[in-house]
């Protein structure tokens, strides 16, 4: 009888919290930061295990990453082989890790932001830091072992790391919720740290950065705001500034040039590439006309960007201007988050080197509790071979005397003897006293023969000797904290000596960038832009020898300030500014740039109605009208904002604009619709509204009819409009009354 199904009711919003919070959890720990004890991410935790298992020690042949990877994922990281080989990548790359832990051979990127070579082309095998450091002890039961995925194996829940990996590599991950970021430091300072902290518990933040005063990136660089170092140290979180390293070259003729040899060790990747595109920017712009060109001469030596500068340039202001408008100055924002004891906490420098230290207090209990019993072992049966070795002729004699093993185990034992036959009563009586423990008695019997050698018991004797000075060693150093200590800080100094290198990042208070920005002259100049869309500025005297052609060929003309900005509106309603700075300066013949390219004006989406210049309205009143018949008169100052792009008019749905100008006051409107009406009203008619109203009916429409133009006509002007074949005079219109038909044509 099959069982009843059973319908468990529950309140969704409940199961929905509960198992984002399952999901949430399970990021955070398991794959996306780090384990304060040993520094590293559960990806890279078992990358570098399997890399153990595999035997791809430092000393040994590299072998394909995707053997590896495939490894890896098989027995410990079922996530997908692109987040192990990638953290495998990162491992290996000096650039972004302060002690790189996998020796990569082939092509694992660059600094500028190459990726690297497909896993089937790359190999790889463990640092020397990394076997001695971080991987070592593993069989001398100094951390938990825990079932796989599948519980076909075993891994680590930890690495015995002996430094203090989290501060060395510094970390970056993006959990839910929260996210980490710690920097990296130099070898030597932490070890140096860790060691202060062991011999006075009680350190402070402060006195802790006279050993580790700051970051050390790999990249080099100079941190900029030391004074602000101390709180971040203190909290965990802050915001350090890091500039990238500018030399001044003195070239021939007076012509200098800025290479950049440090970058900040947020541009490594393609922010190299950004901030070449930013330097390129600020030469298009006129923010800068000293740079004459720039090269990135960058190669497996280091980081050499050059810019070459004019004869005469400012080579300081310059160096100024690019910390100022382009990432050579950036902060790296920091967030020590980490897993410890098994919640997410952020911590400050003490507290990370108070984690680090009672771990290896840890690791050294286990490990000396491990070796210390090893030895006992060996003691004990050292201790059954030499006494065994003074009543060898006694052992003889029972072995030849007994009829099978067990008789002669029982014998050595416990003394028992029958069974056995012995040459005289006193063998017997002397057997009878034999007392070997089960491990000596194995000993014993499984002894050769040439251990009876005098050489082979004296080294018996010396070996005796140095497992009870081992077990004396072992069991001070696990009863005295103070000796443990001592062991610690000696192997701590062995790998100081043996990998420290010298500091790369400068570390100093630097006054905040001021830019004297050079006062631009303000000229007459003469916008132009053809029927294409592409406009540039001349001079007004190029304009004038011009005239005819210009006015031919460009659709609209304007003489405005090289200050001032352009207001472009369109018939979907937007005003888009531009800057008249920002347009190509140069010659009559000079094809311009796309207005496209230069505002937020989009072609494919919406049509000019009114290009104009904002100093000439500033000061004037602007009339929209729409398709829709909706007219409305706005103040020009409305439209001085700083936004690139605003809302000229409020629409209606379907509605568009179809008119807008600039007015004086007395002249007078006529709109003619689809449908062949015509209505000629005073400005003065229409209402001033603000930008954002809708207007009001400028002229009352038929079902279906709509405005196809609207004429602004000044005192003594005229406009003639075709309907059916014949031209109309617009000034013979009578003036009629706004909200009205209109007369028919």
């Amino acid at each position: 009888m099959r069982q009843e199904e059973q319908i468990i009711r529950t309140e969704y919003s409940e199961l929905m919290q509960k198992s984002y919070i399952d999901y949430a959890m399970s990021v955070i720990v398991a794959r996306a930061l780090p384990d304060v004890r040993d520094g590293l991410k559960p990806v890279q935790r078992r990358t570098l295990y399997d890399m153990y298992e595999l035997g791809i020690r430092y000393d040994k042949p590299y072998r394909k990453s995707a053997r590896i990877v495939g490894d890896t994922m098989g027995k410990y990281h079922p996530h997908g082989d692109s987040s192990i080989y990638g953290a495998l990548v990162v491992m290996a790359q000096d650039f972004k890790m302060g002690l790189p832990l996998v020796d990569g051979h082939g092509n694992f990127g660059s600094i500028e932001g190459d990726g690297a070579a497909a896993m089937r082309y790359t190999e790889a095998r463990l640092k020397k830091i990394t076997q001695e450091a971080y991987l070592a002890d593993l069989d001398k039961d100094v951390v938990d072992f825990v079932p796989n995925f599948d519980e076909t194996e075993k891994e680590p829940a930890v690495l015995p790391v002996k430094v203090p990996n989290l501060l060395l590599n510094g970390a970056e991950g993006i959990a839910v919720g929260m996210t980490t970021s710690i920097p990296p430091h130099n070898f030597g300072e932490v070890i140096d740290g860790v060691i202060a902290y062991m011999k006075n518990p009680d350190i402070n933040t402060e006195q802790m950065m006279k050993y580790i005063p700051g970051p050390d990136f790999p990249t080099g660089g100079i941190v900029a705001n030391k004074d602000e170092l101390l709180s971040i140290y203190s909290t965990g979180m802050g915001k350090i500034k890091i500039r990238g390293k500018v030399e001044i070259e003195h070239g021939k003729g007076g012509k200098d040039r800025l290479v950049i040899t440090e970058i900040p060790y947020t541009m490594i990747g393609a922010n190299i590439g950004k901030f070449l595109n930013d330097v390129y920017s600020l030469v298009e712009t006129k923010k800068t006309n000293d740079i004459v060109d720039i090269t990135n001469q960058s190669s497996k030596e280091g980081i050499r960007i050059v810019i070459e500068l004019r004869r005469g340039a400012d080579a300081e202001n310059l160096k100024n201007l690019l910390y100022k408008k382009t990432k050579l100055e950036d902060t790296f924002g920091v967030n020590m988050l980490a897993v410890a004891d098994g919640r997410p906490e952020t911590m400050g420098i003490v507290p990370i080197i108070r984690h680090h230290v009672n771990f290896q207090y840890e690791l050294a209990t286990r490990k000396y509790k491990t070796l210390l019993a090893k030895e006992l072992d060996r003691k004990e049966i050292q201790e059954g071979l030499i006494r065994a070795c003074d009543v060898i002729d006694l052992i003889i004699e029972i072995l030849r005397g007994s009829t099978n093993v067990k008789d002669a185990k029982a014998c050595l034992t416990a003394g028992i003897t029958d069974g056995i036959k012995f040459k005289s009563a006193q063998s017997k009586k002397d057997a009878a006293q034999l007392r070997f423990t089960e491990r000596q008695a194995d000993a014993i019997l499984e002894m050769r023969l040439y251990k009876l050698i005098g050489l082979e018991i004296e080294a018996l004797l010396k070996d005796h000797e140095k497992t009870l000075a081992n077990i004396a060693e072992y069991e001070e150093i696990l009863s005295n904290r103070g000796a443990m200590a001592k062991v610690i800080i000696r192997e701590l100094e062995g790998y100081k000596k043996e990998y420290q290198t010298p500091r790369k990042t400068v570390i100093d208070n630097l006054e905040e960038v001021v830019l004297e920005e050079k006062k631009i002259e303000e000229m007459d100049v003469v916008f132009l832009m053809d029927r294409f869309g592409y406009a540039k500025t001349v001079d007004v005297a190029t304009y004038e020898r011009n005239k005819d052609a210009a006015d031919a060929e460009n659709r609209y003309v304007l003489t405005c300030k090289n200050t001032d900005k352009i207001c472009i509106f369109t018939n979907k309603g937007q005003m888009h500014l531009l800057k008249v700075l920002d347009l190509p300066f140069g010659k009559f013949r000079d094809k311009g740039t796309p207005i496209d390219n230069l505002s937020n004006y989009n072609s494919s989406e919406e049509n000019f109605v009114y290009i104009t210049n904002l100093g000439s309205i500033s000061t004037s009143k602007l009339v929209f009208g729409t398709k829709a018949s909706m007219l409305k008169m706005v103040d020009g100052a409305e439209f001085d904002v700083a936004k690139r792009t605003t809302a000229a008019t409020k629409l209606n749905e379907n509605d568009e604009v179809l008119f807008v100008q600039r007015i004086e006051g007395d002249e007078t409107i006529v709109m003619q619709s689809e449908k062949d009406f015509f209505l000629r009203i005073e400005v003065a008619a229409i209402p001033e509204k603000k930008k954002g109203a809708v207007g009001v009916r400028g002229m009352k429409l038929g079902a279906g009819d709509t405005l196809c133009g609207i004429y602004l006509l000044g005192n003594g002007e005229n406009v003639n409009v075709e309907v059916k074949g014949k031209e109309y005079a617009l000034n013979r219109l009578h003036i009629g009354n706004r909200d009205t038909k209109g007369t028919k044509r």
